[in-house]
């Protein structure tokens, strides 16, 4: 025979399985990897912005209608436009089309990175904590000063003349 305190247990976990909500095992799997056709994002970067459409397949990375190697001569600016691929080891999973303007070459590999960032995290949120870690999920807010007027520049003056 059972005691009083086993079967008051028993009638506990009884109830409280019938309070827990539904099981959530496996339900944002489907809408983690789906992808539909296109997904849009934009980057940021000093005076340079760039519109990014990701969709699956090769890895091909088109920038103003040109290649991005032909596009960023320079390889550490290469470099910063596959880094987020790079890390999300996905360089040949998506095509790449990217629409920047403003701004100098730099900033718009700059503001490239980081529209694909965040069009990686949105369709796959698994690669958020790297990217945070490895930066590219932060917009550079550092942009040039204005003029100040009676100045050459921002803070450079005019040479002082004692007399």
């Amino acid at each position: 025979m059972e005691d009083f305190g086993s079967l008051l247990n028993k009638s506990f976990f009884k109830i409280t399985e019938s309070l827990k909500a539904p099981s959530c095992e496996g339900f944002g799997e489907a809408k983690k990897n789906k992808m539909e056709k296109q997904k849009t994002g934009v980057g940021r970067r000093k005076e340079a912005v760039t519109r990014v459409f990701v969709s699956k397949g090769s890895g091909a990375i088109i920038i103003n209608g040109k290649d991005y190697k032909v596009y960023f001569p320079l390889v550490y600016l290469q470099k910063q436009v596959e880094r987020p691929l790079i890390i999300a080891e996905s360089l040949d999973k998506f095509d790449i089309k990217i629409n920047a303007t403003g701004g100098g070459v730099k900033g718009q590999a700059e503001s490239a990175m980081l529209g694909i960032s965040r069009i990686l995290v949105e369709i796959n949120p698994d690669y958020r904590p790297a990217f945070k870690a490895a930066g590219l999920l932060k917009r550079d807010p550092r942009s040039v000063e204005r003029k100040k007027f009676g100045h050459k520049k921002a803070r450079k003056s005019f040479q002082f003349s004692k007399r």
